[in-house]
């Protein structure tokens, strides 16, 4: 799906640069965003066992799980670490499904709920912050609603400047089939898209080192972003929370919902605590489909700064 206009940014990005193999790795990446589901998923839990190798980013991901899942007896968090294992494999196909499918390869994949909240905002002429986390799927979440709902749908994203030719070419997948993106640095790109009218997918559930409060997410406490309430005051935008689980059956199940946050605006902690609380709830749905290999904990309170990292360096 391709969106008109959608090749305007909302944010400043550098000339493409000529690139001699783009068009050899765009369409080498374009073939698995084509199989049928069934084939994409056996595909992806077949990577698993080659990915077993990358024992620094398992390791991550056991102290996550054992860190959020304490109740939990030893085989059961061995368990959720292999199934983890096998969905963030499948993670990177999806990705290329988001980036590259066409159309018609996502047709009777998905269901949407929640896509009148959407209308409404654009009705009334409000651009929406989808706020969502590290769930693995949030991309290809973007493009179910892009293509469900008939318009594009923003991103906030890392971009890779140090790799040009990389970034050209995701940033032009990006952009055909979701719809424009912005810098996670780029703030005052966002809050032109938002006053815009523009739709923007963040995951903000982040450590940027600076602007954090510490909140529970399961029980430990996190380096949450804070500066959400501002972006949405300074965007003038309404607040939506946005999920997705891949049902045993292979198919997606979307959701797009009210945060119940908007009196938590004036309240930067409180309002970081009720975002975690959400995205919490959200990873407990399915719990091999967020990215644990994430280093969620890393940065630790002052008063806890002499104990031992939790990761090794």
């Amino acid at each position: 799906m391709s969106h008109p206009g959608a090749s305007a940014p909302p944010g400043r990005v550098p000339p493409a640069p000529r690139c001699r193999w783009a068009p050899l790795a765009r369409f080498a990446l374009a073939l698995p965003a084509r199989l049928p589901q069934p084939a994409l998923l056996a595909f992806g839990r077949a990577l698993a066992w080659p990915a077993r190798l990358l024992r620094r980013r398992w390791q991550v991901a056991r102290v996550n799980i054992a860190l959020c899942f304490p109740e939990w007896p030893l085989a059961e968090r061995s368990a959720l670490l292999a199934a983890h294992r096998q969905s963030l494999c499948v993670a990177v196909l999806e990705l290329l499904r988001a980036w590259f499918a066409p159309s018609a390869a996502l047709r009777g994949l998905f269901d949407v709920e929640g896509l009148e909240h959407l209308r409404d905002a654009e009705a009334s002429g409000e651009g929406v912050l989808l706020l969502t986390g590290h769930l693995m799927h949030t991309e290809l979440a973007t493009r179910f609603i892009a293509e469900a709902l008939g318009r594009p749908v923003g991103g906030v994203v890392r971009r890779y400047d140090r790799h040009p030719c990389f970034e050209a070419l995701l940033d032009g997948a990006r952009r055909a089939r979701l719809g424009p993106t912005v810098s996670k640095f780029d703030t005052r790109g966002m809050v032109r898209h938002l006053r815009a009218g523009g739709r923007l997918a963040y995951s903000a559930d982040q450590d940027f080192r600076s602007g954090q409060v510490f909140v529970p997410f399961f029980g430990v406490l996190a380096a949450t972003f804070a500066g959400v309430p501002q972006l949405l005051r300074a965007g003038r935008a309404r607040l939506l929370f946005l999920s997705m689980v891949r049902a045993p059956d292979g198919r997606y199940r979307v959701r797009i919902a009210p945060t119940g946050l908007a009196d938590c605006l004036d309240d930067a902690e409180g309002f970081a605590a009720g975002y975690m609380a959400l995205l919490e709830q959200a990873v407990r749905a399915a719990p091999d489909q967020y990215l644990w290999v994430h280093r969620r904990f890393k940065t630790r309170p002052e008063n806890d700064a002499g104990s031992a990292p939790l990761y090794d360096s």
